[in-house]
């Protein structure tokens, strides 16, 4: 698919396929939208607006009010692309939430999954070790 075209998706049609791609897995919508945020810097309210505004990937990306700079270890494999590789930095960025998603529905920790080292409360309303 084309950059551009990629850059058209509506984000209200692909979070809920993040959605069902997390839940199927056992992980909650709070999780997913917990990894949303630590990588845009969206709150909830803030992450519901843009779905309401039925906003593309590209204003999605531009608008992200904080895009985390602690991105940059994300690492593998996303559609056969390496994520580290990839120059056009609103691909990367795309990328990378697929990858963050990718890990979330594969099982991976919330602490690993947000490049941290202290424990985070997951949705499920335990702390992981």
């Amino acid at each position: 698919m084309r950059q551009d075209k990629v850059f058209a998706i509506r984000f209200a049609s692909l979070y809920p396929m993040y959605v069902k791609k997390a839940e199927s897995k056992g992980r909650s919508r709070t999780e997913l939208d917990q990894v949303i945020g630590w990588l845009t810097g969206y709150t909830p309210a803030g992450l519901q607006r843009q779905i309401e505004r039925d906003v593309d990937l590209e204003a999605f990306y531009v608008e992200a009010p904080a895009f985390n700079p602690n991105a940059a270890p994300i690492t593998g494999v996303v559609c056969g692309i390496r994520v580290e590789a990839i120059e056009h930095p609103l691909m990367q960025k795309i990328r990378y939430l697929d990858k963050l998603v990718d890990e979330l529905a594969k099982g991976k920790p919330m602490e690993k999954i947000l490049r941290s080292t202290a424990p985070v409360v997951t949705g499920r309303g335990r702390r992981q070790p």
